[in-house]
């Protein structure tokens, strides 16, 4: 590449929201260029195969949860891979015993997770009283509707291992926008489900079918299409010192490549870096103005991935285990990918990820390898009442592991869109807005793309 050129649109950052970004707008015929810091492209996608298992460094699974998502698969040719039906449903710990997430009116009957008066209040939620709140906490939300046992045992959990974070602090409206909008709309959590099956229907009719996917062979494969349709040559990986200028109605991106400076040039720009990144790549943002976006918090996550080829634990036929905060345990949650998807272990063993830190527990995340190791074995010891030596223990850890979309989202997003409109052509994204997962990384991709098109 030319030390000084040209494109339609830079795109900043070369994860899942860049890169499906990049993708329309090819398929569009527009020239675009992807810089990536990293030396890898796909962000927290990255799947390995390593002595018989083949496993997730980062993101595990997604939800089909956006027509904007199905439509990309459908478009890339790749096959969604869900869980075997015996499968779908969670356990939940409580008192170092498993219990089975209620997932039907007789299931919350007859559970000892929620207490009778908290089953009754259950019941009647969608007949309570709607008391719409704009600035209220996930915990609030859930207490008031459905009790501090549903809570506890459910959305505590729940949290954990989605955000690795603390639902007294998330915001419902932004951390959990679809039950901010039930309640808004219905005056209920749950009497959306009862009364409108016809959304419900026409959701499956655009595939969108809320179960859990992965894909054949690891996520990765995602990213390796995507680079694919892209090219590679629109891809720059291993870039230190971006920064961004605008002048006159353009902007301009310098950046080096092993000590080399080059610059790029285009009319349009998109950022989908972190949050806590905003001010260094765009030094041009007055201080006091980036410094609202740059307040976000991060979630510092351990992945601890274990295998083992012949597994004596107890049966793992469920996608994987909670753990509420008030069990006063040093991990978040436990996922089984061997029993949901095919291939990821021998056929007689075990694939385990285990989420540890978040939030709450920041001190986890600063322990050595042999101390998390030690903690990972000893809670698989007796919560899956297994005690032999694994045969594989990767860990992966996340300084900017997950977003925390907390009471002070509103003034970012408020702040991202004083910045848009100063300087047109200039957008800012990444999962700092517009929620996590990669359904919403997706579906943010395309409606960028589209207003970009148009």
């Amino acid at each position: 590449m030319k030390k000084n050129s040209q494109t339609d649109v830079i795109v900043i950052g070369a994860g899942l929201t860049g890169l499906t970004l990049a993708y329309y707008l090819r398929k569009a015929g527009k020239k675009v260029l992807l810089i990536e810091r990293s030396k890898r492209i796909g962000g927290v996608i990255r799947t390995i195969s390593e002595n018989e298992f083949t496993f997730e460094a980062g993101a595990n699974i997604g939800i089909i949860s956006s027509a904007e998502l199905v439509q990309l698969f459908r478009e890339l040719n790749i096959e969604f891979e869900v869980p075997h039906s015996n499968r779908k449903h969670c356990w939940i710990l409580k008192e170092d015993n498993w219990h089975v997430m209620p997932s039907g009116l007789l299931s919350i009957i007859f559970t000892s997770l929620f207490t009778f008066k908290d089953k009754i209040r259950i019941l009647r939620e969608p007949f309570q009283k709607k008391n719409h709140r704009r600035n209220e906490s996930v915990a609030k939300l859930f207490k008031r509707r459905l009790g501090k046992s549903f809570f506890k045992h459910v959305v505590d959990p729940f949290i954990s291992v989605i955000y690795a974070g603390d639902p007294e602090k998330l915001s419902v409206r932004f951390a959990l926008p679809n039950s901010y909008m039930l309640e808004r709309e219905y005056g209920s959590l749950v009497k959306r489900i009862i009364s409108t099956r016809k959304i419900i229907s026409m959701e499956k009719s655009e595939g969108i079918t809320k179960t859990f996917f992965s894909v054949k062979g690891g996520l990765e494969h995602i990213i390796q299409t995507l680079v694919n349709e892209v090219g590679e040559k629109h891809v720059i990986t291993g870039a230190a010192d971006v920064r961004v200028k605008p002048v006159q109605n353009e902007y301009v991106c310098s950046y080096k490549i092993k000590g080399e400076a080059y610059e790029i040039v285009a009319k349009k720009l998109v950022s989908t870096v972190d949050g806590l990144s905003v001010a260094s790549l765009f030094p041009f943002i007055p201080k006091h103005v980036v410094n609202k976006i740059c307040a976000i918090r991060y979630a510092k996550i351990v992945q601890v991935v274990v295998g083992y080829k012949n597994w004596t634990g107890i049966p793992l036929n469920a996608f994987g285990g909670l753990v509420p905060s008030k069990e006063d345990k040093d991990i978040l949650g436990i996922f089984f990918p061997s029993a949901l998807f095919r291939h990821r272990a021998p056929e007689k063993g075990a694939l385990l990820t285990l989420s540890i830190g978040g939030i709450r527990r920041p001190d986890l995340y600063l322990k050595t390898d042999e101390e998390l190791t030690d903690v990972v074995l000893e809670n698989i010891r007796k919560m899956l009442q297994c005690t032999d030596k694994p045969d594989l223990i990767r860990i992966f850890r996340y300084e900017k592991g997950i977003p925390q979309y907390e009471f002070n989202t509103k003034l970012r997003l408020f702040t991202i869109q004083v910045i848009e409109k100063a300087y047109p052509g200039l957008i800012i994204a990444g999962n700092m807005r517009d929620g996590i997962g990669m359904s919403d990384r997706v579906k943010q991709a395309k409606k960028i793309a589209d207003n970009l098109l148009a």
